[in-house]
């Protein structure tokens, strides 16, 4: 059978993005295309190396070659991605393509769980990733990481004498956690705080990285301002408990993303202590703080629920122990992560 690159592309205009809502063709996602006989291969670019539509997407352009083209071609397809990147610019981090605040209305919701279980997903993917620990007067990113003996060091970059961020697998990881005692509380006024979240943009090397996490602190105040002001955020991550408490604070954190002068995007909802499910009881779930709070909270404000997580025993030791990376944790932010990536995606296409 005889074909071309262009009937290929011509078969390929057929199959979507389904969050783009754009054939692969005109999104430019298809690459290196090579016929030979009956054998053809290509390339499809993904928009993140996290995509949890990859395997529907390969079916599709598999189903569009057999129907337009033919059935008994050889079709060899190389799944690959070039993360999309906000458009947004700024002078600070400029080789970070995405800049995502995780963000609470009040404390004790999970917010730093979520944002180590988001980083490690996001980086067990592939994508390059960095874990900023914005929450001055409470850090626990270094806990979570088994971190929290980590040394800073300086190097030297293009004339710039830099703090290196702390390696945790292969995320890179900053929290003033690292610069004070486990002892010492940190009781600083509102510019002091500033003051250390810019040196944490400036001062330490972040290097390229296609996510740059920021577990806020709770609340909204001086380090969230600063943040949005400072940085080209490209979205933000409300966590909550389905408890009204929770939520009616989480409220306030989602009006302050969208509030005008602000401007920054809520890519989703992720409510953590959703339920418990006994080990001895396989899907009886008890709804310890009730239910239906991240859905009317996402109602409200126009964004999804990313996922819930369960109350699960296992995972806050493990947290408390430094074994947040483990395989059976990042399971359970696997699914978040994935609706997340969605999001940010089509966030950068509608700049």
């Amino acid at each position: 059978m005889s074909f071309s690159k262009e009937d290929v592309l011509n078969a390929l205009r057929h199959v979507d993005d389904p969050d783009l809502h754009k054939d692969l063709v005109t999104l430019g996602m298809i690459e290196d295309i090579k016929t030979e006989g009956n054998t053809l291969s290509f390339s499809v670019c993904l928009t993140t190396p996290a995509c949890p539509l990859k395997e529907h997407i390969e079916t599709a352009c598999r189903n569009a070659i057999a129907h337009f083209i033919g059935e008994d071609i050889d079709v060899k397809i190389l799944m690959t991605s070039r993360v999309s990147s906000s458009k947004k610019t700024t002078a600070m981090l400029p080789k970070v393509m995405n800049i995502i605040a995780v963000a609470s209305g009040k404390g004790g919701v999970g917010k730093s769980t979520v944002s180590a279980g988001l980083a490690s997903v996001l980086s067990k993917s592939g994508a390059k990733v960095g874990l900023m620990d914005a929450d001055i007067y409470g850090p626990s990113i270094p806990i979570l990481f088994g971190v929290q003996d980590a040394i800073i060091e300086m190097e030297l970059v293009e004339g710039k004498e830099l703090m290196k961020p702390v390696m945790a697998g292969d995320i890179k990881v900053f929290s003033i956690g690292f610069l004070s005692k486990p002892n010492e509380a940190i009781v600083w006024r509102g510019p002091m705080v500033s003051s250390a979240l810019k040196q944490f943009m400036n001062g330490v090397n972040w290097g390229e990285l296609d996510y740059l996490i920021v577990d806020l602190p709770p609340g909204t105040g001086d380090v969230q301002l600063t943040l949005v002001q400072n940085l080209p955020i490209t979205g933000a991550v409300i966590v909550t408990t389905p408890q009204k408490l929770a939520v009616a604070d989480a409220i306030k954190a989602c009006a302050m993303f969208t509030m005008p002068a602000v401007n920054v995007p809520v890519l989703g909802i992720v409510e953590n202590m959703a339920f418990f499910e006994p080990s001895d009881q396989p899907g009886k779930r008890y709804h310890i703080f009730g239910s239906g709070g991240a859905k009317s909270l996402a109602e409200q404000f126009n964004t999804p629920v990313l996922g819930s997580l369960p109350i699960k025993p296992e995972l806050v030791q493990d947290g408390d122990e430094g074994k947040i990376l483990n395989a059976e944790n990042v399971k359970f932010f696997t699914e978040i992560a994935g609706q997340l990536v969605r999001q940010i995606a089509i966030a950068n296409a509608h700049q």
